[in-house]
């Protein structure tokens, strides 16, 4: 991949725009690489703390998919010049005690005036170079994980239309606020090679990024996937957004034949895997060796993971009931 004169990158930006991924590495030392990504948002939900809090969640989200640590962010947002200050406060406490909670810090950053408000971070961490996460570290045999369910699309979508309930949205709201550090941390510890996090591609926009790195196939089984209490109810009662079909549109044009959906997978379900996700879960594969630890990883840290797969030889997507 040439830059803009056509002179190759430096030999020490280890991911850039020549292998497209979740953020971009650079070497600084010979134990130690930057990652650094950007990602920010319009609300999700009604409360501006959780907003700014989630919008922080799933930009380090991308620090996390590289197998890195976050370091500190600059706030990145867009604000109507009529909205209350204490609204605006409350976005970026938000996503202040957010990366606090990741053991960062706020910087600082840049806010414009914006006739839609957004808000989100460039943050920035660090890396091991000889330990960081790719989507193209799928190896056949590798066993497939997910470290959060899925729904935060479809309860969101039916938040907005006064069709989720309160518990139901709590769910969905608990799940976007949790971090992904501890499955970041379980990934390198148990020697993790390809990962990607879960958002607005959906489950098979994002694996389906892996597949074409890793020049390898992924085998998802639909009975094995986490959901959030309500999400398959309220599927089924079609309440997905607009970015589901586009989503869907993309995976069939990118992979045609080679994206093999069991007819024995419900509409509403396989639907879902198409359905933007809103700081979701980290994807990851390990050696199959070490399918037994990632569980007893996870435990010890008082989160779940999910085994939904495994890792094929043929550059497919096949999802089976």
């Amino acid at each position: 991949m040439l830059r803009p004169g056509g002179t190759p990158p430096p030999s020490d930006l280890l991911v850039g725009l020549g292998a497209a991924d979740d953020a971009a590495v650079y070497r600084i030392g010979s134990d130690v690489a930057i990652v650094e990504t950007v990602d920010f948002f319009p609300p999700v939900v009604d409360d501006p703390w959780t907003w700014g809090a989630v919008a922080a969640a799933n930009a380090m989200s991308d620090v996390y998919a590289m197998g890195g640590e976050v370091m500190f962010a600059l706030a990145i947002a867009g604000f109507p010049r009529e909205m209350a200050k204490t609204i605006i406060a409350a976005v970026f406490r938000g996503g202040r005690d957010k990366v606090a909670e990741a053991g960062g810090v706020i910087a600082g950053g840049h806010t414009v005036v914006d006739a839609e408000p957004k808000y989100g971070l460039c943050v920035t961490g660090r890396v091991h170079p000889d330990r960081i996460l790719i989507k193209g570290g799928l190896r056949p045999g590798d066993r497939l994980f997910l470290s959060k369910p899925l729904g935060t699309g479809v309860i969101t979508t039916a938040g907005k239309n006064r069709k989720a309930s309160d518990e139901e949205l709590a769910g969905a709201v608990a799940s976007m606020l949790r971090l992904n550090r501890v499955a970041a941390e379980v990934a390198r510890e148990v020697g993790a090679r390809g990962a990607t996090d879960i958002t607005g591609f959906g489950l098979l926009g994002h694996a389906g990024e892996m597949v074409r790195a890793s020049r390898a196939g992924l085998a998802i089984a639909a009975s094995r996937l986490p959901l959030l209490p309500g999400a398959r109810k309220l599927a089924d009662a079609g309440n997905f957004s607009g970015g589901m079909k586009r989503n869907r549109r993309y995976v069939d044009a990118a992979f045609g034949s080679a994206l093999q959906i069991d007819p024995g997978v419900p509409d509403d379900l396989a639907s879902m895997l198409t359905e933007a996700e809103t700081s979701g879960g980290l994807l990851f594969s390990v050696a199959s060796s070490q399918a037994g630890a990632v569980g007893d990883a996870f435990r010890r840290r008082g989160e779940e993971c999910w085994e939904i797969g495994s890792v094929l030889t043929e550059p497919v997507i096949r999802v089976t009931p």
